[in-house]
């Protein structure tokens, strides 16, 4: 699952009811020790058990809906919350302070004044890819985590899952 993916996801469909599939999961869940979860009706997060879970520890949120005589089941890898919306904020941080430095610096270049300012962007630029490149670090430092719970979800839904 290594990629440049921020938050890796996967959508499968399965022919049965959604209180069975969310019942089977949850059973093997509550006999598994790597693991815990929290169940929502028609969602379940699985988490890497407290002992093992380091600052990057992957989560998987699993959204159950029913189609028909199938389950749509979507699943979405990713940090634990608070940690994302830390990498998130910073996005909207740069991209603010960017759009500001353009705007007035473009401004005062209109104006035949010096906008040696705008040299900001490309500093915001390399700041943002700094986030990105700290984001795919810990991404990587989780990785581990990340295919246990891809392997955990396969064997207990009895298929082999793609994610993208």
């Amino acid at each position: 699952m290594s990629s440049f993916r921020i938050r890796p996801r996967f959508k499968q469909l399965i022919k049965a009811h959604h209180g069975d599939i969310e019942q089977k999961i949850r059973m093997a869940l509550a006999n598994e020790k790597q693991f815990v979860f929290k169940y929502l009706p028609g969602h379940i997060y699985i988490r890497i058990h407290p002992d093992g879970r380091h600052f990057w520890s992957p989560q998987l949120h699993l959204t159950f809906e029913q189609e028909a005589e199938y389950v749509v089941i979507r699943g979405l890898y990713g940090p634990n919350p608070s940690l994302w919306a830390v990498f998130f904020f910073g996005y909207v941080i740069l991209g603010l302070l960017a759009l500001f430095i353009g705007a007035w610096g473009f401004s005062l270049w209109s104006l035949g004044k010096d906008a040696s300012m705008l040299w900001g962007i490309p500093v915001l630029g390399g700041l943002a890819l700094l986030l990105y490149l700290a984001s795919q670090a810990g991404q990587k430092l989780g990785a581990q985590q990340m295919f246990d719970i891809h392997h955990f979800y396969e064997q207990t839904v009895n298929g082999r899952v793609l994610v993208s």
